[in-house]
This record gives structure tokens, sequence and C-alpha cells, in this order.
């Protein structure tokens, strides 16, 4: 009994503070919240979110031979866990060699063929050679015979042992021709046996590559260290079942732990501001508590455009001081990287700010004047205010009621540094009255002679004191 009456006086009681909120949202009545101009050092200050890596580590690449062999991608098959400390020599992965095999098996029909050219082309050359020597001893055996025939006919007839010159001379000659073409054809034969061995052992060559390169499909640590999976086109980190390519063939990295960077990405807009040597007080998304510095090394001279975003960014590197074994790759950090640092400045909340026709800024002071300021740098929050204000006095962060439409008090000092008001377009056309003569004259219409009266009444506004809040005259000065 006594826990349903709790139950049902909790009831009540949020029925009245819900009734009480609702009444007090309905009564009207605006609270206005201030701000005050104060003095003291200001730091223009860049925030950006940026990831850490090591400034320098090792690459554990695949075979990068495989290009030569017509192989452009590779499956990784098995890997070891991210984040693991591994020693030199330690298995890191393996890759899929299935593809692989198949060429190795073209190989090696390609070897038989080599082989198999090569030893024809020895027996056809070997053959060859002998019937071109057997050719060049039954020659220098018929020489001989014609001498013989030639020395037998010397009581022959003029006529007859002018025919055995003549067969002992075509003997002689045919035997010379005989021996030129055999040095030419030993010659082609040597230069074909070579033609043939160099295949021969560029197929070899490429053979016993490939069988070496088996071996390297299980990927060890050239180093010690803790391995980090490399990203691939599509800026996801690889696993198992991932492609790599050949032509960047990067499975993990080892790396120095030792000396970190923070890679971040600067806004074109910022990054005029950023400079190599310029302090970054660093965060970190995992140990909120934990405090880093560290400076800008490098700042990108080429901008691009990061995934699923259609602005142009720099990339910045922040080098952490000093060392800290907590610190791991890809943890988020959160940078401030500090531009410039102004020892003694006015400035203000930036929604004290407000702007007309783009040139005039303006703040709405708690006295009831609108007054327009000059501004210098500004950062996440707040801006250095150049004139128009002094330290201690009190700024509205909202427009207030009863003041949108007060004249602006201007400063002198932004005379000609504004932009003019553009003209604005009469929707009426204009009023003709015809002359007797056929001639038109143009009246003015009524409305442009109503906004001369009104600018007349604005010069003369402009100098009027400002108004009291409460009561909505003006105040004395």
């Amino acid at each position: 009994m006594k826990r349903n009456l709790i139950i049902v006086g909790g009831v009540l009681a949020v029925l009245l503070v819900v009734l009480l909120i609702v009444k007090g949202s309905q009564s009207g009545d605006t609270i206005d919240i201030l701000a005050t101009v104060k003095r003291g050092i200001f730091k223009v200050e860049i925030e950006t979110t940026g990831e850490l890596e090591a400034k320098s580590s090792v690459k554990i690449q695949a075979p990068t031979r495989l290009r030569e062999y017509r192989v452009n991608t590779l499956t990784i098959q098995n890997i070891v866990a991210e984040g693991t400390v591994v020693e030199k020599g330690d298995w890191i992965a393996t890759l899929d060699r299935s593809e692989f095999q198949g060429r190795i098996k073209d190989k090696e029909i390609e070897l038989e063929k080599a082989q198999a050219s090569f030893v024809q082309t020895q027996l056809d050359t070997t053959l060859q050679m002998r019937q071109s020597r057997d050719e060049l001893i039954n020659m220098r055996y018929d020489v001989e015979e014609r001498k013989i025939v030639l020395d037998q006919s010397k009581f022959e007839p003029p006529a007859t042992i002018k025919q055995n010159e003549i067969n002992l001379d075509k003997a002689q000659r045919a035997l010379s021709q005989a021996l030129e073409n055999y040095k030419i054809k030993k010659r082609q034969n040597i230069e074909k046996m070579r033609t043939v061995g160099a295949e021969l052992r560029k197929v070899q060559s490429e053979h016993s590559g490939m069988m070496q390169l088996v071996a390297d499909f299980n990927i060890i640590a050239p180093e010690p260290g803790m391995v980090i999976y490399t990203k691939g086109w599509d800026n996801r980190p690889i696993k198992s079942g991932s492609q790599i390519s050949t032509w960047d063939p990067v499975v993990a990295t080892l790396p120095d732990l030792t000396v970190m960077l923070s890679k971040t990405y600067v806004n074109e807009v910022d990054v005029r501001k950023v400079k190599s040597g310029q302090k970054v007080e660093i965060g970190l998304d995992a140990y909120p508590d934990k405090k880093l510095t560290g400076v800008v090394t490098t700042v990108a001279n080429v901008g691009e455009q990061r995934p699923n975003s259609d602005a142009k960014v720099f990339q910045v590197d922040i080098e952490i001081r000093g060392t800290d074994p907590t610190l791991r790759p890809a943890m988020t950090t959160s940078n401030k990287i500090i531009a410039s640092v102004i020892d003694s400045a006015l400035y203000i909340p930036l929604e004290c700010l407000h702007s007309k026709y783009d040139s005039i800024t303006y703040v709405f002071k708690k006295d009831g004047l609108k007054q327009e300021v000059m501004l210098g740098e500004t950062n996440a929050n707040d801006a250095v205010i150049l004139a128009g204000l002094q330290e201690g006095d009190r700024l509205y962060l909202s427009v207030p009621a009863g003041m949108e439409d007060d004249e602006i008090n201007l400063l002198p000092q932004m005379n000609g540094k504004r932009k003019k008001p553009e003209p604005v377009e009469e929707s009426k056309p204009q009023d003709f009255m015809m002359m007797p003569t056929g001639q038109q004259m143009m009246v003015a219409p009524a409305n442009a002679r109503q906004g001369n009266k009104e600018s007349e009444g604005k010069q003369n506004h402009g100098n009027q004191k400002p108004r009291d809040r409460k009561t909505g005259e003006r105040k004395p000065q």
C-alpha cells in the first residue's frame, strides 16, 4: 500500500514540475544572456582530428618479382592478427599460390619444348656437318684421281691432255668451294646452337626462379616489431581474403613506436595559418586525461579531396615530443595547432557578432547601442576586437527585442572599407504622362519620393541617443 502511495506521489510531483515549466514558457518572459569584453592572452588555434602513425617503419612485402611472370594480383590466404608483436623471422602471412602454380605448370611445358628443340637442333647440325665432311673427303679423292689421269696422259694427244687439265682444275675449284661452304655452314650451325641454347637457359632460369619464389609465398618478419595492417585502395585495412597488387605489394608494416606522428588534415581556409615549427596541443580519445605536445613538421603544398567530402584539405604532419608506451598506431588524436598568440587583446565570443551587407560587423551593447566593431584574429570561440569596444563592456549574445531596426553606430576607421548595399529594383512600372506635343515626361513614383524622405529621416536618426531597454525612450548623454 505504501509503495503505491509513493508511486502516485512521484507521478504527481513530476506533473507539477512539467506544469510549472509550461506556464513559465508561456508567460513570454525572456532572459537575455550577456557577455563581457575581456582583455588577456588570445590564442589563434586550429582544431583538427588526426591519427597516430610511426614516423618510420619497415614494410613487409609480398614477392616483388611476380610481375615478371604476369602475376598482377595476390590473395592473402592467412595473416597474423593485427597488433601482434613478432620477432625477426616469425611468420606473418601466407599468400594464395594457386594462380602461380598454374604459371609454373605452363613454364614446365615451355621448358620441355625448349629442351626438345635444343636436342633436335643439335642432332640436325651434327648430321649436316658429318655429311659436309664426307663430301670434302670424296672431293679430295676426286682431285687425286684427276691428277693421276693427267700424269698418265702425257703421251696422249694434246686435246686429251688439255681435257684432263680442265677436269683437274674443275675438281680443285669444287674442293675449294666446298671448303668455304663448310666453314660457312659450320658458323651457321654454331649460331643455331647458341640461339636454342640461350632460349633453353632462359626458360631454365625462369623455371628455377619460379620454384624459388614458391617459398616466398610464406611471408616472414624482416625485423622485430608490432604488426600493423596496411590499407588498401578503399582505405580499409587488409585482412584474410583481401587482394593486393604486385605493383604495391605491401602487406603490413612494423612501425618504430619510439617516434610517433599525428597525421591530420587542415581545410583550405585555415592552411595559410599553419607553418612548420608551430606548437601543437594533442589529446587522445583513448586516454582523455593524457595531454601531449608536438610540433608541426610538414605542411602539404598540394591539396586533396578526402573520401565522402567535397572540401579540399591539406595534409599536416605533427611530430609528438617524447615517448609514451601507451601510444599505438591508428589512435585518434585531437590537435590544437597554435597558429599565433597575442599577449594582450580585447576579445569577445563569436556569438555576439552580427553582420550586415557582408561588410558591417556590429554588436548589441547593454546600454542600448548598436555598435560597429573592427575585427582582428579569430579562433573557434572568440574574436579579437581592434576598435569599437572597451574592456568591461557588456554585450548581448543574441538579438535583443526592440533593437533589430536601430541605426548602427558606424566607426570612422571603417569608412571606405564597407561594401555598398545593392540597389533594390522597383517592382512597379514607371509612371508616364502624355504631353500635348507627343513628348513623354516621366514622373517619379510615390514609393521613390517616400524613400527620399526616409533617407533624410535616417540621417537625422543617426545622431539620436541610445534607447533605454525597459522604457524604450532615448537616454540623455
